[in-house]
C-alpha cells in the first residue's frame, strides 16, 4: 500500500477522489431527503384535500352511504367517531394500518332511538362540562389543519404505502367525527428509487472521471519536477556543476523551484571553484617558503658555516603565519560565529597601534559585541597593510555614527585605484605595487579582515583618504543592537 501511494501523483489523485466522493455522498443524501420530504408533503396535501372533501359532506348532513369520497378507487377513507368506532370506509378497502383504526368494516347501524339517547347523553355530558382538551367546534364546523401518519392499505388486493391525513369535523347529528384519507406514496418511492439508481450509476462514473482528470493534470504539473530530478541525478553522477536543470516557461511554484535550484547550483559551483582556487593558491604560497627553507637546510647540512639562520627563522615564521591565516579562513568558511562579548574599539585600536611608528589614534569610546581576538586581527591586518603603503603618516579613527561603530584606517600613500577597491579583498590577491612576497605578504590579510567583519554583521570597504592615500572603513553594529544575519 505504501508503494502504491508512494508518489505525490497517486496521493493527490486519491485525496481529490475521496474529497469529491464525500461531497457527492453528502449532496446525494441531501437531495434524496429533500425529494422524499417534498413528495411526502405533496401526498399529505392530497390526502388532506380528500379528507376535507369528505368532512365537508359530513358537515352538510349527507348520509354515510351517500358520501362521494368513499367511491374513489385509490383513496382509502375511514370515518370514526369519538370512541374510535368505525362508521364508514371505502367500499374496496380490505386492510389498513397506520390510522389507529385497523377495522375496514363499519359497525352495524343503530336505531334512531339509540341515536336520540346518545345525543341526549352527549348533551348531558356537554352540560356537565367536557374535558376541553380537544379543539372546540361548532356543529357543521371542520377543524383547521390535519394530523399525518404513514401506513399501508390494501384495495382490491393491491397493497401500497399511503400517507394518511386525519381531519376532525363536528356534525350536527353524529357529534365529533374523524375522517382518515390516504394518498398513495408510489410516486414518492418511484422518484426516490429512480434518483438513487441514477446516483449509484452516475457517482462511480463521475469519481472515475475525477480520478482520471486529477491523475492527468497532476502528472502534467509534476512533469517538470521529474525533469529537474533527472537532471539533478545526472549532475550528481557526472559531478559537472556547470550543468543546470530545465526551467519551465511558467510562473508557478515549480518554475520558482527550478530557478532556485539553478541559483543553488551556481552558488555551489562558485564555492567549489573558490575552494579549488584557494587550495591551488595556498599550495603555491606554501611551496616557496618550504623550498627556500629546504634549500637552506640542505646547504647547512653540507656546509654548516654557510647556514643562514635568520633566513631560516623568517621562512619558518612566514610558514607559521600563513598556516594560521589558512586555519582562520577555514573556520570562517565553516560558519564560525563570534563570541558575543563587549569590545571597546577605542581601547582595541590604541592597543594595536602601540609600538607602531607614525600611527595616530583619534578615538571615542565605542562598544561592539563580538570576538576581541578576531576584531584585533582585523585592526592588525589593516595597520600592516597601511604600513606597507604609507609614506609617513597613518591615522586611525573610531567614532559612533547612528547605530554603527565606524573604524577608519587611512594612510598617505598612493591609494587604491577605484577599479581595484573590491578586488583587493579577494584571497591571495596582491596589487602590482605590493607584488613582492617579502613586502606584500600572502594576500590574505584584507580577505580575512572582510570575512571577520561580515561574521560580526558589519562591512569593510576601501576608499580614498583625505590625504590622498587609501582609507579602509570598518562598520559594525553597536553593542546591544540587533545584528541580524551575517551580511553576504
Amino acid at each position: 500500500m505504501s508503494r502504491l501511494f508512494g508518489s505525490v501523483r497517486s496521493r493527490a489523485t486519491l485525496g481529490a477522489t475521496l474529497v469529491v466522493a464525500v461531497a457527492l455522498v453528502a449532496a446525494g443524501a441531501a437531495v434524496l431527503l429533500s425529494l422524499r420530504a417534498n413528495l411526502t408533503g405533496e401526498a399529505g396535501t392530497r390526502a388532506e384535500r380528500s379528507a376535507q372533501a369528505v368532512a365537508s359532506e359530513l358537515a352538510a348532513r349527507i348520509p354515510l352511504d351517500k358520501l362521494s369520497g368513499l367511491d374513489a378507487e385509490d383513496v382509502p377513507v375511514q370515518i370514526v367517531d369519538e370512541d374510535g368506532v368505525l362508521l364508514a370506509a371505502s367500499e374496496d378497502l380490505e386492510r389498513i394500518s397506520g390510522t389507529g383504526t385497523a377495522e375496514v368494516t363499519p359497525a352495524p347501524t343503530r336505531s334512531g332511538a339509540d341515536d336520540d339517547r346518545d345525543r341526549e347523553d352527549d348533551d348531558r355530558d356537554d352540560d356537565s362540562g367536557r374535558s376541553g382538551d380537544d379543539e372546540s367546534l361548532e356543529p357543521g364546523e371542520i377543524a383547521q389543519g390535519a394530523s399525518y401518519t404513514n401506513g399501508t392499505a390494501t384495495i382490491d388486493g393491491d397493497t401500497e404505502d399511503y400517507r394518511f391525513a386525519a381531519v376532525e369535523v363536528e356534525t350536527p347529528d353524529r357529534g365529533r367525527l374523524t375522517v382518515h384519507a390516504g394518498s398513495p406514496l408510489a410516486a414518492e418511492h418511484s422518484a426516490v428509487g429512480t434518483a438513487l439508481t441514477a446516483m449509484l450509476i452516475g457517482f462511480p462514473l463521475l469519481l472515475g472521471v475525477v480520478a482520471g482528470v486529477t491523475w492527468l493534470v497532476t502528472g502534467r504539473a509534476l512533469r517538470p519536477v521529474e525533469g529537474i530530478r533527472r537532471e539533478m541525478a545526472a549532475i550528481t553522477a557526472s559531478e559537472d556543476l556547470r550543468r543546470r536543470v530545465p526551467e519551465p516557461a511558467t510562473h508557478d511554484e515549480i518554475a520558482r523551484l527550478a530557478r532556485t535550484t539553478n541559483a543553488t547550483l551556481a552558488a555551489l559551483e562558485a564555492s567549489v571553484e573558490r575552494q579549488r582556487s584557494f587550495v591551488a593558491d595556498a599550495s603555491h604560497e606554501l611551496r616557496s617558503p618550504i623550498a627556500s627553507l629546504r634549500t637552506q637546510l640542505e646547504v647547512a647540512a653540507a656546509h654548516p658555516e654557510l647556514l643562514d639562520l635568520e633566513g631560516a627563522v623568517e621562512d619558518t615564521v612566514r610558514l607559521q603565519n600563513l598556516a594560521g591565516d589558512l586555519l582562520l579562513l577555514a573556520r570562517l568558511d565553516a560558519g564560525e560565529r563570534p563570541v558575543g562579548t563587549r569590545v571597546d574599539l577605542a581601547a582595541l585600536a590604541r592597543e594595536e597601534a602601540a609600538g607602531r611608528e607614525g600611527v595616530t589614534v583619534e578615538a571615542e569610546p565605542v562598544e561592539v559585541s563580538g570576538s576581541r581576538g578576531q576584531l584585533g586581527r582585523v585592526l592588525a591586518n589593516l595597520l600592516d597593510n597601511a604600513e606597507r603603503h604609507a609614506r609617513e603618516r597613518i591615522t586611525v579613527t573610531v567614532r559612533r555614527e547612528g547605530g554603527e561603530a565606524v573604524v577608519g584606517v587611512a594612510d598617505d600613500g598612493e591609494g587604491v585605484a577605484e577599479a581595484d577597491r573590491e578586488r583587493i579583498f579577494e584571497r591571495f590577491v596582491r596589487l602590482d605595487a605590493a607584488r613582492s612576497r617579502d613586502d606584500g605578504g600572502a594576500g590574505l590579510g584584507l580577505a580575512i579582515a572582510r570575512d571577520v567583519a561580515v561574521r560580526h554583521g558589519g562591512t569593510l570597504t576601501a576608499g580614498a583618504a583625505p590625504a590622498g592615500g587609501a582609507l579602509f572603513e570598518l562598520r559594525l553594529p553597536l553593542a546591544g543592537a540587533d545584528r541580524g544575519a551575517p551580511r553576504a
